[in-house]
């Protein structure tokens, strides 16, 4: 990341060309519609909690579905950000990419639709033995209650698509990378094909630690791609667990991040940037060799519609003006103003232009 700034006249965006930057992760189908406690209380959903379903749910799916107020919107972790970079570039078209995994149904058609009206570049893999996957939004009063069904974006397979020359191709054309940690579950290995790529290149590689199960039961994937890890995101949960699982000894989140930043390293010619989110509370990342905080904007709780997606808007409005070369702590501010207006909506959605400048 450089400090150097394009000539006014010019403008960096002009600079900016399609597939520059790269996510691949599990698209879900967000199906949020207003519910009551008596549906909480028939699948027992706590009503903020998130869980992944299971045969009980079967049925939550499509009882969700016909009732008459039904929402859809594209969803999944590094897709919602990737989403938001590009809706925080506007122009070009297709700046961002993503590949995951679909079935070949009605709510894989719709999927490929809202990506398309996002303007991001999905190139799906598309099987018929999984459905695609979902995930079930049920709102009482402010509160939501997610239930994900992976299905399809569990059968992502790194020879039938990541491998084909066509897309490897787009791969290639990147030039920043972004993955949640949630992959780690899915392909590991395409995880560690892009990182490496990425390394090998003095591209931008970029990971999210995404919940604490990850660190707990995906350690050893995780540590075998850190070392190509150039950005790593994460929240203070996260980050408490991640020190935790590597016994740093301290739960002192500036002090987390200095020793994450000092993780064995492939690429040396980048020093590992490490930014943690804390909800409300100040952002903390690592500056060269100081850790700086950095506060978030204020807001009025009032206006707090929905909390789920902060984390992904985040980093989207991170990656945003990452991919404009901007500096770190432009591309924080980036993260703080999209976090900030999504939380103002229900599920990750965005009005139709930012107001950022």
């Amino acid at each position: 990341m450089s400090d150097e700034r394009p000539e006014a006249s010019t403008g960096r965006k002009a600079a900016l060309s399609e597939n520059t930057l790269f996510g691949m992760g599990n698209p879900l189908l967000d199906i949020s519609a207003v519910v009551d406690k008596d549906f909480l209380d028939k699948y027992g959903l706590q009503p903020n909690g998130v869980i992944l379903a299971e045969d009980k749910h079967k049925e939550l799916f499509d009882e969700l579905v016909q009732r008459n107020k039904v929402e859809y919107h594209a969803g999944g972790s590094t897709q919602n950000s990737v989403k938001i970079a590009q809706w925080m570039l506007q122009k070009p078209h297709k700046v961002a990419t993503f590949f995951g995994c679909i079935g070949t149904d009605r709510f894989g058609e719709i999927l490929k639709k809202k990506a398309d009206e996002a303007h991001v570049d999905a190139h799906y893999y598309q099987q018929n033995e999984e459905p695609t996957g979902t995930c079930a939004a049920c709102i009482t009063g402010d509160n939501r209650s997610l239930v994900a069904n992976l299905a399809a974006a569990n059968c992502y397979k790194k020879e039938k698509h990541l491998d084909l020359d066509s897309n490897w191709e787009l791969v290639e054309k990147a030039k920043v990378y972004y993955i949640a940690g949630f992959f780690l579950t899915v392909s590991p290995e395409s995880i560690f094909k892009v990182a490496k790529h990425a390394s090998d290149n003095n591209k931008i590689f970029g990971l999210n630690l995404s919940a604490p199960f990850i660190s707990q039961f995906f350690k050893e994937p995780l540590m075998k791609v850190m070392p190509y890890v150039d950005i790593l995101f994460g929240n203070e949960t996260e980050a408490a667990t991640f020190a935790k699982e590597l016994g740093f000894g301290t739960d002192d989140i500036a002090e987390i991040a200095k020793k994450t930043q000092n993780l064995p390293k492939e690429n040396t010619k980048r020093q590992r940037i490490v930014v943690f989110t804390q909800g409300k509370d100040d952002t903390v990342a690592t500056v060269g060799e100081k850790v700086t905080m950095f506060p978030v904007l204020d807001i009025d709780q009032n206006d707090i519609v929905d909390t789920n997606g902060a984390g992904d808007a985040f980093v989207g409005g991170f990656l945003s003006a990452l991919v404009q070369e901007h500096s770190l702590e432009e591309c924080i501010r980036a993260g703080h103003y999209a976090a900030n207006v999504i939380i103002r909506r229900v599920g990750c959605t965005f009005p139709e232009k930012p107001d950022f400048h």
